[in-house]
């Protein structure tokens, strides 16, 4: 998908009569109904006009380029239109290819018979969606403003955010068949020169017929494909996004996307939440450790207690082991069979309640739990502790704040359970230390995935792990390799300056 980009044509399409161009316009919108093509006469010149109906403010074309170029008494040419009609957005382009481009962008084109170049004017009818909370990453504390499929109102958020004139945003345009605008946001002075040429290469090299989502691009340009991890983080919270950009990481923006690429990202990243920083330090460590813990519990609960119960009876404590004894009496299927069965069901209950509608999913996720749950229990087809142990497991799967990270530790559940239940807890170690491997193999635009553990940067932990006060913090993450490292100085921060009374 990455490949050299095909030679525009450099002949320019004028001089020629207006009868022409409205022919060649008309061959390349077969069957076209909406678009718009208009000859006039003027001061003995003939001028045509076409634009895409559906695409322009109409009002607009009628009262500010029409009306004044129509009721003029001056000869028209092309500079005098750019010059004289108050628009800002108008250029001169005199290539087919830029024509075509500018029509369906929005554009409404004026082009006066026999000249050099015709007029371009941008006139874009944007269907803009009012700003809402955000859906997928729903915080209780701070900022509840989310991006939109506006690039504009994005970019808008995004300046309303960082206040800076040290703030890039680099401009690509990409998708060879529907191009759509993408936008690299950094601070010069602090984002790291090697990530930035680096996403900068990625974005220029990529050539592809279009691009559908901001989801879609992340997939591109990452490092590695055939892992099942996300190496960048797809957020559509604004104050996410501009607080990232603050630390000397990168943001990429894509026209009709709701969501902002954040590079370069460490595993650690997906679990943290912008809601740890506006919670006492206290409160925000205590949140993000218990996101940690819930990955080894989602991950490790249900293959244990089927490594146990096939395997390692000596484990389990002897009342214990009695209930369990008890409650899978009446099923006839081995645990492996029984845990995988129970894991599709929860996976099956959730897709249900994501796809149905609010209220209609809600409801399916809870009484379509319970009553399933209760009939399996029942009908013998499984043991009610183990429900307990998959519900717990599916729990702690949704405290990540990442959907993609969280989507990821649900699916690695199924391998580890088809291990616990062929080899054991052997086969747990086994997958434990294959995704260790895995993970240290990974890179996210070049960077180390598993950083700061692996390369070790204990001056982070203080701020992926943990949180200390905010007065402790006083450097960026050196994991980022920022340009500048210190935010400010923690002695001044430290030093109490009261008035005495």
């Amino acid at each position: 998908m990455r490949k050299s980009r095909k030679k525009q044509s450099t002949t320019s399409l004028f001089p020629l009569k207006v009868e022409e161009l409205k022919k060649q316009i008309e061959e390349k919108f077969e069957n076209n109904t909406d678009l718009n093509i208009t000859i006039y006469e003027h001061q003995n010149k003939n001028l045509i006009v076409f634009y895409i109906s559906y695409q322009v403010a109409k009002e607009k074309v009628e009262n500010v380029l029409l009306k004044p170029l129509l009721e003029s008494k001056k000869e028209w040419d092309t500079s005098s239109i750019l010059n004289e009609i108050p628009l800002s957005a108008g250029e001169t382009v005199d290539k087919k290819e830029n024509i075509l481009k500018n029509l369906i962008n929005g554009s409404v084109i004026v082009y006066v018979e026999n000249e050099n170049a015709a007029v371009s004017y941008v006139m874009l009818n944007v269907e803009k969606r009012g700003l809402e909370k955000a859906e997928t990453e729903s915080v209780v504390i701070g900022p509840q403003v989310a991006f939109t499929e506006s690039l504009e109102t994005n970019l808008n958020i995004i300046r309303w955010r960082i206040r800076s004139t040290d703030l890039v945003l680099e401009k690509f345009l990409i998708g060879e068949r529907t191009p759509r605008e993408v936008r690299l946001l950094y601070l010069k002075s602090l984002a790291n020169e090697t990530d930035v040429s680096t996403m900068r290469q990625r974005l220029q090299d990529l050539v592809v017929d279009e691009i559908e989502d901001g989801n879609v691009l992340m997939q591109y340009i990452e490092d590695s494909s055939s892992t099942i991890f996300p190496q960048y983080y797809a957020t559509e919270l604004p104050d996410r996004a501009s607080y990232a950009i603050t630390k000397g990481r990168l943001s990429v923006l894509v026209e009709n996307s709701p969501t902002a690429i954040i590079a370069p990202t460490t595993f650690i990243s997906f679990f943290e939440s912008t809601e740890d920083l506006y919670m006492r330090w206290n409160a925000g460590s205590f949140l993000r450790i218990l996101r940690f813990f819930s990955i080894f519990i989602s991950v490790l609960l249900t293959p244990m207690y089927v490594a146990a119960v096939t395997f390692h009876y000596e484990i389990i404590p002897l009342e214990l082991l009695t209930s369990i004894g008890e409650s899978r009496a009446k099923v006839p299927f081995p645990p492996i069979f029984e845990a995988l069965l129970l894991e599709l069901l929860i996976e099956l209950l959730r897709e249900a309640g994501a796809r149905l509608p609010t209220k209609v999913g809600q409801t399916i996720g809870i009484v379509g739990g319970v009553v399933v749950g209760t009939a399996a229990v029942q009908a013998g087809i499984t043991s009610d502790i183990l429900i307990i142990f998959v519900t717990i497991s599916a729990l702690a799967s949704f405290t990540v704040p990442s959907y993609l990270m969280g989507t990821t530790i649900r699916v690695l559940r199924f391998p580890m359970i088809i291990l616990a239940g062929t080899l054991g807890i052997i086969g747990i170690m086994f997958g434990i230390c294959f995704l260790f491997i895995h993970l240290l193999k990974l890179t996210s635009l070049g960077r180390p995935y598993l950083s700061p553990v692996y390369p070790f940067q204990s001056e982070d932990f203080n701020k992926t792990f943990f949180r200390f006060p905010s007065t402790f913090q006083g450097k960026r993450f050196v994991s980022y390799r920022p340009k500048d490292l210190m935010r400010f100085n923690n002695k001044t921060a430290k030093e109490k300056n009261d008035i005495d009374e």
